[in-house]
């Protein structure tokens, strides 16, 4: 287990280390905090919703196609977007500012 906590921790890095990543959360399937760049509370919390939105989105994705499945769920507000990324046994969640290429913000501005 030590491996895979210090491989995870090397890939938390290395994602922390692009522009405009605000903070890397990654919980086991049952919602326990494997790794996170952020405070215990915020990392909580965050992995509570987005472990259920996360559920939902496999179960739709699922009904639509039965042969297909969730990689990456992506949401966007107006200064933050969060990436939810689901493994086979684990889920790792990615919190970045809005910038000015991103595909989010277009769509946004154009409601």
């Amino acid at each position: 287990m030590n491996d895979i906590h210090h491989e995870f921790e090397e890939t938390v890095k290395r994602i922390q280390s692009h522009n405009g990543v605000d903070g890397v959360i990654v919980v086991n399937n049952n919602g326990d905090l494997i790794t996170s760049t952020l405070d215990m509370r915020s990392s909580v919390n965050y992995a509570d919703i987005m472990l259920d939105l996360a559920e939902n989105a496999k179960r739709f994705v699922r009904n639509l196609d039965p042969t297909n499945e969730l990689t990456v769920l992506r949401m966007g507000s107006k200064r933050q977007e969060v990436l939810v990324a689901p493994g086979k046994d684990f889920v790792m969640i990615v919190l970045q500012k809005q910038n000015h290429k991103s595909i989010m913000k277009s769509i946004i501005n154009s409601l």
